[in-house]
């Protein structure tokens, strides 16, 4: 005659295998664990070509053009806790025969600036276009300031400008973020 000793075998092991985990575990542990995230993401970009700088219908130049983009990354209480460091990458590509300033404003709800960072852009030439990389590292005092802010305003600015400009600016930027996260009391 013969016996299925499988399922009481698999039962004693199962048992065996519960009680052996859960024995020495110290579940008071969990709360000393410190998690350390680095997420990077997109942070703005555009393409503007020379005649963005120009007004057709005025005949006038249009020495700055300002963009707008909100940062939802920041707006969450947990993040803003979390966040120890935020190093910024942005990358031009200049083709217009025209040096930039780039200024970028971090503003709160308000539009209270809350951080503020700008840089330089080298001249280009349509047939040989210039990159210009840029990094700032926010951190200590700093970083409370921009975890505060719900924009980002990018102000470009020209010297001068005309119809017969030519070429284009582009910017590609991206944010690393460095995050603690852990139990808070």
């Amino acid at each position: 005659m013969k016996k299925n000793l499988q399922f009481p075998v698999l039962g004693v092991l199962f048992t065996l295998l519960f009680f052996s985990c859960v024995k020495d575990t110290d579940f008071n542990q969990a709360q000393d664990v410190t998690i350390t995230p680095i997420v990077e993401l997109d942070l703005i970009y555009f393409n503007l070509v020379a005649n963005d700088f120009f007004d057709d219908v005025s005949n006038t130049p249009r020495l700055t053009v300002r963009d707008t983009t909100d940062i939802r990354f920041l707006d969450d209480t947990d993040t803003q806790e979390s966040l120890l460091k935020a190093d910024f990458l942005f990358i031009f590509n200049n083709s217009i025969p025209r040096s930039f300033q780039a200024d970028f404003q971090f503003l709160d709800s308000l539009n209270v600036e809350k951080y503020f960072t700008s840089t330089f852009v080298e001249m280009g030439t349509p047939s040989s276009p210039v990159i210009t990389e840029f990094t700032e590292s926010v951190e200590g005092e700093e970083i409370l300031q921009l975890t505060q802010s719900d924009k980002v305003v990018v102000s470009v600015t020209i010297p001068s400008s005309d119809a017969t400009l030519e070429g284009e600016l582009n910017l590609k930027s991206k944010t690393t973020y460095y995050l603690e996260i852990k139990e808070r009391d």
